[in-house]
């Protein structure tokens, strides 16, 4: 391995090492910010251990293609002492300040759903409800007008058809089913009346 290889390998590390830091410190503030249970820190642990070891490997593989040496965990180390001692808090007030611009925006998107989502949405419904119930109080007036403009009409044309029915009664015989349903048909249009 050449000097040149060894010098990228051990900057290619110390950037491992940053990126270690700024993980861990995202890691460090998400939790605290959003409250997550004990049971699920340990989930998040191995997480973060996980995408560290990807990083760090994929870095490897990239600067000398996978060779572990010595230097190695001199650049991991030198790249996480700079991130605590020069970035740490920039980074941490950068993340806190993406957490309350989301967490506005979140706010701002619930109001703007509210006002011109649901608010319509609900003034819709009450005045359909108001149009329909006003379209049935129409409805049931006029079928009320109706049926007493066709009483007179309806009595009219009992009285002449009363005597062609006894002609026929007279003459030919009805089922008992028949008067059946003929009572059955009459009471129901007693309601009307």
């Amino acid at each position: 391995m050449t000097l040149q290889i060894q010098f990228v390998t051990l900057g290619m590390m110390s950037a491992g090492g940053l990126a270690l830091g700024v993980l861990f410190d995202m890691y460090r503030v998400l939790a605290g910010q959003l409250k997550v249970p004990s049971w699920m820190k340990a989930v998040l642990d191995l997480l973060y251990w996980f995408i560290g070891t990807l990083i760090v490997f994929r870095l490897l593989y990239e600067s000398n293609w996978g060779e572990v040496r010595p230097f190695i965990f001199l650049g991991l180390g030198i790249g996480i002492v700079l991130y605590f001692l020069v970035f740490s808090r920039a980074v941490i007030w950068v993340i806190r300040l993406l957490i309350r611009i989301v967490l506005a925006a979140v706010r701002i998107g619930k109001q703007l759903i509210r006002v011109f989502i649901v608010k319509p949405a609900i003034g819709l419904y009450r005045f359909l409800i108001i149009f329909l119930g006003f379209l049935l109080a129409v409805a049931i007036f006029l079928y009320k007008t109706v049926i007493q403009l066709c009483y007179p009409v309806r009595k009219l044309l009992v009285w002449l058809v009363r005597p062609i029915g006894r002609w026929i009664r007279a003459r030919i015989p009805v089922p008992a089913w028949m008067k059946q349903m003929i009572t059955t048909v009459a009471a129901w249009l007693q309601k009307f009346r």
